[in-house]
C-alpha cells in the first residue's frame, strides 16, 4: 500500500453529460438504442434489454453514439441500488449516451486504467459516497461535480491492470455461462415452436389434420379456453422494506424485485405480470413470493408447457383506463392443447434444458461470490499482487 496514492475521482477522470433525446422519436424498432439506468446491473455491468429497448429514429448527434469499451455511470437511481453503477459498452455504433448517464473520460491513461476505474465505481466505498452526496427523496440524483469529489485510493498503473485482469477473468467466465444459458433458452423455445406451432412433432408426417376454431390442427389435439386449464392467482402486497432480507425470491411484473423470508408459492412456478409490465412471464424453480403487480399460475396442465404458451398470448386490456391484465378477459383466450403423451415428451426435453441452465446458473453464482469477495480486498490493497513483467 506504500505505492498507493489517495486522491479524488476528479483527479483521474471527468464525467460528460448525456444528450436529451426527444421522446417523440422513441420507437419499437430502429438502428440505435437510447440507454437508461435500467441498462445497468445493480452490482455493476451492462444489462441488455432487447425486449424493452428504447429505439430512436430522430436526429442523432455523432458525439453521443457510444463505442465498444466506453465506460458509463448511472447518475439517476431508477431503481434501488443503481445510483453510481457503471457499465462497459459491449459494441460500437448501437447505443446512445442519454442525459441520465455519465460518460467517464480518463484524464491521463498513464495514471488510470479504464477497466480498473470500472471496478472502482462498483466498489462499496465509492458507491456509498456517491449515494451519500446525492440529492432527491423519491428518486436520487448525482452530478459530475459530486462524483469528482469522491475520495479513493489507487495503486500504480501496473497494479491497476493486474487487478482489472483478475476481476475481468471472473466476469468473462460468467458471461460465457450466461451465453450458454441464453442458447439453451433459445433451443427450448425453438422446440416449442417446432412441435406446437408448426406441428412438426415426432411422427407428424403420418398424423391426420382436423378443422378447429384455430384452423387445421393435428387430430386429437384440443382447443380450450385458458380459464378451463389454469387459474391466475393474485400476488400479495409487500412493503419495499420487506424485500431486502431472507432467502426467498420476490417477483413482480418486472421480474425479481427483492428477497423475503417467507414463500407464498411452492416452486417450480410461473409468474405473469398484471400491472406495469403486463403479460410478462417468468419461471422460478424454487419456492417464491409474488407481489400484487403479478399473478402466479396453477393449472391442470404441465407448467413447463404453459411457460412457453403464455408469452404467445395477448393479455393487454386496452379498454381499461389503466392498461392491465384482466383475469376474466384472459380466461376467454383460446389455446391449443396437445395429447398428454406428447406433452410429457416435450416437458422431459425442456426440463433437460432447464437442468443444464440451472447448473450453469449455480456456477455463475459461485463465480460471482468469489469475485465479490476478491473485489474489496483487491481494491483496498489487502491482497498484494506481483506485477513483474508488466509494462509500466
Amino acid at each position: 500500500m506504500k505505492t498507493w496514492r489517495d486522491c479524488k475521482l476528479g483527479d483521474l477522470l471527468q464525467i460528460k453529460h448525456g444528450f436529451a433525446f426527444l421522446g417523440e422519436h422513441f420507437a419499437s424498432a430502429g438502428t440505435h438504442v437510447v440507454l437508461t439506468p435500467g441498462n445497468f446491473l445493480e452490482e455493476g455491468g451492462f444489462k441488455e434489454k432487447s425486449d424493452k429497448a428504447k429505439w430512436y429514429n430522430g436526429p442523432i448527434p455523432a458525439d453521443y453514439v457510444l463505442h465498444e469499451g466506453d465506460l458509463i455511470v448511472a447518475m439517476t437511481e431508477q431503481a434501488e441500488g443503481l445510483l453510481g453503477s457503471s457499465a462497459l459498452i459491449p459494441r460500437s455504433g448501437v447505443y446512445l449516451h442519454n442525459q441520465r448517464l455519465g460518460l467517464v473520460q480518463i484524464r491521463d491513461l498513464k495514471q488510470a486504467d479504464q477497466h480498473f476505474i470500472y471496478y472502482l465505481f462498483n466498489s462499496k466505498p465509492v458507491r456509498q459516497q456517491i449515494r451519500g452526496s446525492a440529492s432527491g427523496t423519491k428518486i436520487r440524483h448525482t452530478a459530475p461535480s459530486r462524483i469528482a469529489d469522491v475520495k479513493v485510493s489507487v495503486p500504480p498503473l501496473p497494479v491497476q491492470r493486474r487487478i482489472a485482469g483478475i476481476l475481468s477473468a471472473y466476469d468473462e467466465l460468467m458471461e460465457n455461462s450466461q451465453r450458454r444459458i441464453r442458447l439453451l433458452e433459445v433451443m427450448a423455445r425453438a422446440l416449442y415452436r417446432e412441435w406446437f406451432v408448426h406441428f412438426r412433432f415426432p411422427g407428424h408426417e403420418k398424423h391426420p389434420r382436423a378443422s378447429s376454431p384455430l384452423g387445421d390442427i393435428p387430430q386429437g389435439w384440443e382447443v380450450k379456453k385458458l380459464g378451463d386449464v389454469l387459474e391466475l392467482n393474485y400476488g400479495k402486497a409487500l412493503k419495499q422494506e420487506d424485500r431486502s432480507g431472507g432467502a426467498v425470491t420476490v417477483f413482480g411484473s418486472s421480474g425479481i424485485v427483492g428477497q423475503h423470508d417467507t414463500a407464498l408459492v411452492k416452486g417450480p412456478g410461473i409468474i405473469v405480470g398484471r400491472k406495469g409490465n403486463v403479460g410478462s412471464v417468468f419461471w422460478c424453480v424454487e419456492d417464491f413470493f409474488v407481489i400484487d403487480t403479478a399473478y402466479f399460475v396453477t393449472s391442470s396442465l404441465p407448467l413447463r408447457f404453459l411457460f412457453y404458451v403464455l408469452p404467445t398470448l395477448n393479455f393487454l386490456n386496452s379498454d381499461a383506463a389503466v392498461p392491465g391484465l384482466s383475469r376474466n378477459q384472459a380466461y376467454t383466450l383460446e389455446i391449443l392443447v396437445p395429447p398428454a403423451a406428447l406433452l410429457k415428451k416435450f416437458c422431459a426435453l425442456a426440463d433437460t434444458f432447464e437442468r443444464q441452465a440451472s447448473t450453469l446458473q449455480g456456477q455463475i453464482q459461485n463465480l460471482r461470490q468469489t469475485r465479490d469477495l476478491l473485489l474489496p480486498r483487491l481494491l483496498s490493497g489487502q491482497i498484494e499482487l506481483d506485477t513483474k513483467g508488466q509494462e509500466n
